[in-house]
């Protein structure tokens, strides 16, 4: 009879069949969040339910050396392992104090000092037990042939590692992309090998158990030593709405030299990489420690080692479908990979714009300072409210890489002291030395910040072809209805597409205008034309590169963003509308008004106006920026006012953004 998992959650969406199922999503099981240690009894508060659905959290100080920890709810929060050592389990008292249903506690960390010490910057990776995605199983050795073990994964495993914690032992990894019967471990670099126990198989796994057919395993089924398994599915649905959707996927590649480009059909936020073919480092990358489609940021860390965080460069680059690998430029051996791939969320529609938007209004200080949100950081935007150069920031370029509409065509910029770190909750600044447009001492900004969610916004990193047609993938999950594109590593337009009912309109150069420098114009789509809704723009690619912008969105060689906005129901609004001359209520479906509104004109020229309500939208003077000018905000003048379906426009000469039988397009954010 198959010895019972021992990991000890109830059963909960699935596992054991004891709770109706109901739809999973990534970011309610997997989280990876970043703090600073503080030596005092905190909470740490990822959204995941670690409590009642069981899991595990592995911790790592980023700034020193230290262990990688993992702690799990079938041994208890006091027992520690490091998958650095092969030492047996340690017990602190003092560092995880609690799984909660909201992530984890963490207590003074007196004893190992490296999870919640003062001044250690820390990674924690929390990953929730879930059918077809993870489980922990606990078991004692009998040192009998033929050993079964349950688990609850409810699909073949596609990762098992194995720690024996009453004693010492190595981590025994098995995957499903290794040669038949071959092991590798976490504690070290050593390439794929036959167990130290001799030749032939040492491990079987199906949906419900994995099996040890060899008695002689000492260091996985000793007799009275105790063992746990940390169990991973590969590409088994389970998740989504519909519950189809893979969040997890154990793969293998090869490559001998360049680029390898791995295709998961989701985007990653989370990778662990071993070479197979060779000895080499296991390695960690995730896209809140800087996991980027940029030339640097790509910090790793190591989980066979007790090293700090360092950056390798351009080496992993995620994509909408997967991730790019390079290891060209740093000297690491080509080869045979394994890894472990974890989808990036949210999967969730939002319905709470507050959880995916939120304007801010700060006076700069010239200093490092973190700057706290109520959302995920993916877009910041910034702009000196007393006149300046604008900046975009993304998590997806990384920390550093700027662009600026209000300076009109040129390429992606690299500083050390503006946004320097992307955070959970947070981002961070520094000096602001060198170009004075985020954090410049007593000048005052208007910060918005956007988090990437299904229906709502994405962003997208490519790079041209200089092909007359191009299909990129992008995870919006809805037709996009407004795409600025911009080229990063050469100076180019900034091009818009923008859906409003029947009509899209492009924006190309045009000297004096003004759409982020440039003029909007009608493209003059016609009924002859090919039907832009499916084959430009659908809920799963976009091409940029309809008509005569291709020298702009898909040059050869030369790397791009795109930005992709939709509407989504009481969130967001992309909206257009013809003007009366006098005032209007713009209706966007929301139930307590706009807090950031995006209006420009479409049929002749007009800046690209920006209110919001940190600012202030009221009934009186509103404060409004536009993105395309270096100019100061404007107070004195009362352009938009409140309604609780969207906002209201009214017609003055200052803004022009209600004339009589002119067009308008722009979003509007609840």
């Amino acid at each position: 009879m198959p010895l019972q998992s021992t990991s000890g959650a109830a059963s909960y969406d699935g596992f054991g069949g004891g709770v109706a199922a109901v739809p999973k999503y990534i970011e309610d099981y997997f989280s990876t969040f970043l703090y600073s240690g503080n030596g005092a009894n905190r909470s740490i508060n990822n959204g995941i339910d670690l409590s009642t659905k069981g899991g595990m959290v592995w911790f790592k100080a980023r700034n020193v050396g230290s262990n990688h920890y993992q702690v799990d709810t079938a041994r208890g929060n006091t027992k520690y392992l490091a998958s650095n050592s092969t030492t047996s389990q340690m017990t602190f008292n003092d560092a995880l104090t609690a799984f909660t249903t909201t992530g984890f506690n963490l207590g003074v960390d007196a004893a190992a000092g490296d999870i919640n010490g003062s001044g250690y910057e820390m990674a924690s990776w929390s990953i929730a037990k879930a059918p077809k995605f993870f489980d922990v199983v606990t078991y004692t050795g009998n040192g009998t042939n033929g050993r079964t073990v349950a688990h609850n994964l409810g699909s073949a495993p596609g990762c098992i590692i194995i720690k024996r914690t009453s004693f010492t032992g190595p981590w025994y990894t098995w995957h499903r992309s290794l040669t038949a019967d071959k092991v590798v471990y976490l504690n070290t670099t050593a390439a794929q090998a036959d167990p130290p126990f001799g030749a032939g198989s040492w491990i079987s796994s199906d949906s419900t158990t994995v099996t040890f057919p060899n008695v002689s395993i000492a260091d996985v089924n000793n007799n009275g030593y105790d063992y746990v398994m940390y169990i991973f599915a590969h590409n088994a649905g389970g998740f989504g709405l519909t519950g189809t959707d893979n969040v997890i996927s154990c793969g293998s590649f090869s490559f001998s030299s360049g680029k390898a480009t791995v295709n998961l059909g989701y985007e990653p936020q989370y990778l662990l990489l071993k070479r197979t073919s060779g000895a080499e480092q296991w390695w960690v990358f995730d896209t809140m420690r800087g996991m980027t489609a940029s030339l640097a940021g790509n910090n790793y860390l190591t989980p066979n080692s007790s090293v700090a965080e360092a950056d390798l460069g351009s080496i992993t680059q995620p994509t909408a479908t997967g991730f790019y690998l390079d290891w060209s430029n740093n000297g690491i051996t080509t080869g045979d990979y394994i890894y472990i791939a974890i989808r990036r969320g949210p999967m969730k529609v939002p319905t709470d714009a507050t959880k995916v938007f939120n304007a801010l209004s700060r006076t700069g200080t010239a200093a490092t300072a973190t700057v706290s949100t109520t959302i995920l950081p993916d877009l910041v935007m910034s702009q000196a409210r007393g006149g300046m150069y604008n900046v975009f920031y993304d998590r997806l370029r990384g920390t550093g890489a700027t662009l600026s509409p209000n300076l009109g065509t040129d390429a992606e910029s690299v500083v050390t002291n503006g946004i320097t770190a992307f955070n959970n909750t947070s981002y961070t600044v520094g000096s602001d030395a060198s170009q004075n447009r985020i954090n410049w001492n007593t000048y005052t900004y208007a910060n918005w910040l956007f988090s990437r969610a299904p229906s709502f916004f994405d962003v997208v990193c490519y790079t041209g072809t200089g092909t007359s047609s191009r299909n990129i993938s992008h995870n919006l999950t809805v037709q996009p209805e407004f795409v600025i594109v911009k080229s990063r590593s050469a100076t180019g337009q900034w091009v818009c597409f923008v859906k409003t009912g029947t009509n899209t309109y492009v924006v190309p150069n045009s000297a004096g205008a003004s759409s982020f420098g440039f003029a909007l114009t009608n493209a003059g789509f016609s009924a002859t034309d090919p039907d832009f809704n499916t084959i430009y723009f659908t809920s799963s690619t976009f091409n940029p590169v309809a008509y005569s912008f291709s020298a702009d969105t898909n040059a050869s060689g030369v790397t791009y963003v795109a930005y992709l906005f939709a509407t989504c129901a009481g969130v967001s609004k992309v909206f257009s509308y013809t003007g009366n001359g006098s005032s209007q209520t713009i209706n966007c479906g929301f139930t307590s008004g706009a807090r950031w509104i995006l209006i420009k004109r479409t049929d002749s020229t007009g800046d690209w106006y920006v209110w919001d309500s940190a600012r202030g939208i009221v009934s009186g003077n509103d404060p409004h920026l536009s993105l395309n000018t270096t100019a100061a905000e404007v107070t004195t003048d009362d352009s938009v006012d409140t309604d609780s379906t969207g906002f209201i426009v009214n017609q003055l000469s200052a803004t022009n953004i209600n004339v009589s039988s002119a067009t308008y397009i722009g979003i509007a954010i609840a």
